[in-house]
């Protein structure tokens, strides 16, 4: 192997695991309800989330003002765990990446549990700081909400959205 394909080859493998630390970061942000460290893991203007029943936004602040406004609270109790990253080096700053989703939600006030199972589509792009999310798409695949009382839990949804 010449010394330009093993060059290519190891900042194709450090942009991959840069790109997995982001979205560890956003993962984090979320469960830690940081909303600043949530919006540093996204470009600055334009871009396309797609949050399904959260919301479409076309900028990163519009995104996080509904996450402090939703999620942001002592009783919002999250976990995100962000699965089977399937990352592709598009260009020389760009790159598109799959993750399966399960997400937990505890929500101590309403006595209710919540888990998905999703998937995100994304984009991503190198900027001055390093990779960005520049695209996102969140695709529930599966829901299951439950209902937390003193002596018994209940289904209240299940299945397929």
């Amino acid at each position: 192997m010449d010394v330009e394909a093993l060059r290519a080859r190891l900042q194709r493998l450090e942009d991959s695991d840069a790109i997995r630390a982001l979205k560890a970061r956003y993962f984090a942000a979320c469960d830690g309800k940081d909303p600043a460290a949530m919006r540093a893991c996204f470009v600055d203007g334009e871009v396309a989330i797609d949050y399904g029943v959260i919301g479409c936004f076309d900028r990163a602040d519009a995104l996080v003002a509904v996450f402090t406004q939703m999620a942001c609270h002592p009783h919002m109790v999250e976990m995100h765990h962000g699965v089977n990253p399937r990352i592709e080096i598009t260009g020389t700053d760009t790159a598109r990446g799959e993750w399966g989703l399960h997400y937990q939600l505890i929500n101590t006030r309403d006595a209710t549990l919540t888990q998905l199972g999703a998937r995100y589509e994304d984009a991503y792009r190198r900027t001055a700081q390093g990779w960005k999310i520049s695209a996102t798409r969140c695709v529930v695949d599966s829901t299951l909400v439950l209902a937390l009382g003193d002596s018994a839990i209940r289904a209240l949804v299940t299945g397929r959205p």
